[in-house]
């Protein structure tokens, strides 16, 4: 069985070849997971099927999405819960910012039960930049009515200090970076609406294109764009580069096997850029199969992150919620009557209380 880098492991990186060791480490923020169910029927195409939502609440579907939380983070020491949902289901099928308030009331269900956690937890519009197959501010919904919906969002958990607002999950295949950038992103509507509303502590996350992929944030644009997006007063407190990365051999997280840890082509040019010019970055999706070459990669790559804990916050594997535990990236531990099992990635890799570089066990 592959032995997680816990203490020590040698990477290369670009042409040099960096020795990271436990000494130098400075414990990451955040580590967390996932907590899907409410994204279920969401296509990368930013449709949404709402009636294929199985929300992991006990009172709606049975699938206990507390008790979930409460062991990863009493049990494995997490911090942190992304907590997907799409936009049709929160305004119920209509392309506007009003939010609905059956729907929205259902979906505040699990974030209050996060909150009861402790953890901070991130509001994630899981749409891809888009609704029903049109691009925010591109063809599709205007950018007044994206701004609509977050200040609605901003407006109720204003006074909430662990939420996080994750904007949008995955854009993709945008036709101009700099335009997602300055319309749907620019200032008026992501920090001004944001604090207007009353959300001057949160943490606001900003993705890129393709993905929202780490390996090409810096090269395809992404981060250039981004870097404009600034508080009103001109400064950028909270507002955090969000970047994807998952280590199978096509990036499409859609594979058991690991092939690589994403040092060399993703976290150091991107922890390179983000140092130079003084922003931060959190990697809200990661995982792999529960095998042995994942547990190897994943704790190199945490390892690294942590070592560059100046400029990137933290990670968060994907998925628990409601998955099935079959599913090939799934990290839903398994209830065996008196307490929970975590499957093999998580207990040996991703628990902070096993690889002991998050800040909150260290």
């Amino acid at each position: 069985m592959a032995i997680p880098f816990l203490y020590s492991f040698v990477a290369t990186v670009s042409t040099m070849t960096v020795a990271v060791n436990a000494q130098v480490f400075a414990p990451l923020q955040f580590a967390g997971v996932n907590i899907a169910g409410f994204d279920f029927g969401c296509g990368t195409d930013g449709t949404c099927v709402i009636s294929e939502t199985v929300p992991p609440v006990y009172q709606l579907s049975g699938v206990d999405g507390l008790g979930q939380m409460q062991h990863f983070v009493n049990d494995d020491g997490y911090n942190v819960f992304r907590l997907p949902v799409g936009w049709q289901y929160l305004t119920y099928n209509q392309p506007t910012g009003v939010l609905n308030e059956t729907q929205f009331s259902n979906y505040n269900m699990l974030v209050s039960d996060c909150l009861s956690t402790g953890a901070h937890c991130e509001i994630d519009i899981h749409n891809y930049a888009r609704y029903d197959g049109e691009i925010i501010g591109q063809g599709g919904p205007t950018n007044e009515v994206f701004a609509e919906l977050w200040y609605n969002i901003a407006s109720y958990w204003q006074n909430e200090t662990n939420v996080i607002f994750g904007v949008m999950n995955e854009p993709h295949d945008i036709p101009n970076i700099t335009t997602w950038a300055e319309s749907v992103f620019q200032l008026k509507i992501i920090s001004s609406l944001f604090r207007e509303a009353g959300a001057t502590t949160q943490m606001i996350l900003l993705p890129g294109n393709d993905y929202t992929s780490a390996e090409t944030f810096v090269s395809g644009g992404s981060a250039e764009a981004l870097a404009m997006v600034t508080n009103p007063d001109g400064t950028f407190t909270n507002l955090i580069m969000d970047v994807h990365k998952y280590l199978d051999y096509d990036n499409s997280g859609t594979n058991a096997a690991c092939v690589t840890n994403n040092i060399d082509d993703s976290w150091y040019p991107l922890a390179t850029w983000l140092r130079a010019n003084g922003r931060q970055a959190l990697n809200t999706e990661t995982g792999g199969g529960d095998v042995d070459s994942c547990v190897g990669y994943i704790s190199q790559q945490i390892g690294y992150q942590a070592a560059q804990s100046d400029v990137i916050l933290g990670y968060l594997g994907w998925s628990a919620g409601s998955f099935a535990t079959d599913y090939v990236l799934s990290e839903v531990p398994i209830y065996n009557g008196t307490g929970w099992n975590d499957t093999l990635l998580v207990s040996m890799a991703m628990s902070p209380m096993t690889n002991m570089l998050v800040a909150s066990v260290v």
